[in-house]
């Protein structure tokens, strides 16, 4: 797979991106947290990563990239972050069976349980947002409340009228940047040299992940430490796991059985995950409520941190955030 496919297909982006708020770092001073491995029934562990000790459980996947942002919701709660499969600092996985959609719902499982939480509450960012969802179609029981940042289509592949997409009047990230990095890979840097490949990938994917390019620096150094977040081991990652989903059937009667609380929460300058595709979220689910945050894109927290955060701490305390609307029908998708 070239760097260009990667660069182009919205799926695949929205699990390679890794991002952390510089700003939030310097404001709110990191608590310790406690860190471990859960070891799933096929052997795979999974490092978790734990802050809070309030009654609340809160589960976030994707630790690796969150945790430095998203802790500062750990007051009174009990936050619960662990890298998937594959992904961060949990197991590597050489097997393509073992890397599917439904293995991250069956993690997710597995992961409440080692907390021996009763009902919790789950954050799902991106691909992620779709997986917390399919979580609570099959364990409803379990579930409190969700939210969904920038998540991806229900139906992959869908496309959305122009004022429910990106539309940017120039292309991002810079055509010629991306033109480099698939230069590089065609040369065999990224082979040779995986972790610097990552680096300089990392600098120019950034921009994509906001929607004013002066707040791509809050997206941090990214995460090329670690080898499994290295573009040569994430394509063989994604060419499976993208297949997952490609495969899903998501009906309308397994999302009648998510009766809880959801807020979607999205971005209007969403180049990963269009804005259509959360406002379809939002109008299908039972009880569910949309936060649009203008101009934003993927992170929509890199560029307007006060709206996303207050959002999702007054969801999480049981309310509905002012910003919250209730969609009454679905848009059209192609």
């Amino acid at each position: 797979m070239t760097a260009r496919s990667r660069q182009t297909a919205s799926y695949l982006l929205a699990f390679l991106i890794t991002a952390c708020a510089t700003h939030l770092r310097q404001e709110s001073k990191s608590s310790a947290a406690d860190t471990g491995y859960v070891t799933i029934d096929d052997g795979v562990r999974l490092f978790y990563r734990t802050i809070g000790s309030g009654p609340q459980i809160v589960i976030v996947p994707l630790g690796f990239m969150l945790f430095r942002d998203f802790q500062i919701l750990a007051k009174d709660r009990t936050m619960v972050f662990y890298d998937m499969r594959d992904r961060g600092k949990s197991d590597e996985v050489n097997d393509p069976a073992k890397i599917t959609i439904q293995k991250d719902v069956d993690d997710l499982e597995a992961v409440r349980r080692h907390f021996r939480a009763n009902k919790v509450s789950l954050i799902g960012e991106s691909y992620l947002g779709m997986m917390v969802i399919l979580y609570a179609t099959q364990h409803p029981e379990q579930v409190q409340r969700v939210v969904q940042i920038g998540p991806v289509s229900r139906r992959f592949g869908a496309r959305y009228p122009p004022e429910f997409t990106a539309s940017d009047s120039n292309k991002v990230p810079d055509p010629a940047e991306l033109k480099k990095l698939n230069e590089l890979e065609k040369n065999g840097y990224a082979a040779a040299h995986p972790k610097e490949y990552c680096e300089q990938e990392w600098k120019v994917e950034r921009i994509r992940l906001v929607g004013n390019p002066t707040n791509a620096a809050k997206a941090g150094d990214g995460y090329c430490e670690l080898p499994n977040e290295w573009p040569t081991h994430l394509d063989k990652h994604f060419e499976v796991s993208i297949s997952s989903i490609r495969q899903l059937d998501i009906r309308d009667a397994d999302l009648a059985k998510v009766t809880m609380p959801v807020l979607t929460i999205h971005g209007t300058k969403d180049r990963n995950a269009p804005f259509g595709g959360g406002r379809e979220w939002a109008a299908t689910l039972p009880d569910a409520r949309l936060v649009t945050v203008p101009g934003a894109a993927h992170f929509p927290w890199l560029d307007n941190p006060k709206l996303v955060f207050s959002a999702i701490d007054a969801f999480l305390r049981g309310e509905w955030p002012s910003a919250a609307e209730k969609i009454s029908s679905t848009i059209p998708s192609k």
